[in-house]
């Protein structure tokens, strides 16, 4: 479905991440915008209590705006303190994204990326989670383009280009 701004009706949608043909989280979010291309939408942390990465935590308050593309392979979630302080960015591979009236729906595909406010941490996440999935014997070029999406953000995010659709980043 295309879109070139959020519907006064529509203007929630319900995130579903799905992994390995299950529902992982699914989360109400407010849709920023939607231009036919990628879908910016705007949520609290939705899990429960604190997670500690040991790079970043997340917590109640924290606010995400999340960039989802049909057209490519990540999604890019800009991760703010309920102060507004920026984090940093959290990408998760996905397939390209699909919205359908007020859901949308993300398949993870277990690799990740962490870029940090200032940019001089960079982590690419999950390779094992990856290789273990079985995705590169299932789907070959699904797992292709899934290495290709985690190559792209590292460069993204080492600053060739703006990490979300609109810059600037850092």
């Amino acid at each position: 479905m295309s879109e070139t701004s959020a519907d006064p009706g529509t203007d929630r949608v319900e995130v579903v991440l799905t992994k390995a043909g299950r529902t992982k989280i699914r989360y109400p979010a407010e849709v920023v915008s939607d231009d036919g291309t990628v879908v910016t939408v705007r949520a609290p942390w939705a899990a429960a209590g604190v997670r500690d990465f040991g790079f970043v935590r997340f917590e109640p308050g924290d606010v995400f705006t999340e960039h989802y593309w049909r057209d490519r392979w990540y999604a890019v979630k800009e991760v703010r303190t309920s102060t507004g302080v920026l984090k940093g960015w959290y990408c998760d591979v996905t397939r390209p994204a699909v919205r359908a009236g007020t859901t949308l729906t993300v398949e993870d595909l277990d690799l990740d990326l962490w870029c940090s406010a200032d940019g001089r941490t960079i982590l690419r996440l999950d390779e094992d989670e990856f290789t273990a999935s079985g995705l590169t014997e299932r789907d070959p070029a699904a797992a292709a383009a899934a290495r290709s999406a985690l190559d792209e953000l590292e460069r993204l995010a080492r600053g060739k280009a703006p990490l979300t659709p609109y810059p600037p980043r850092l």
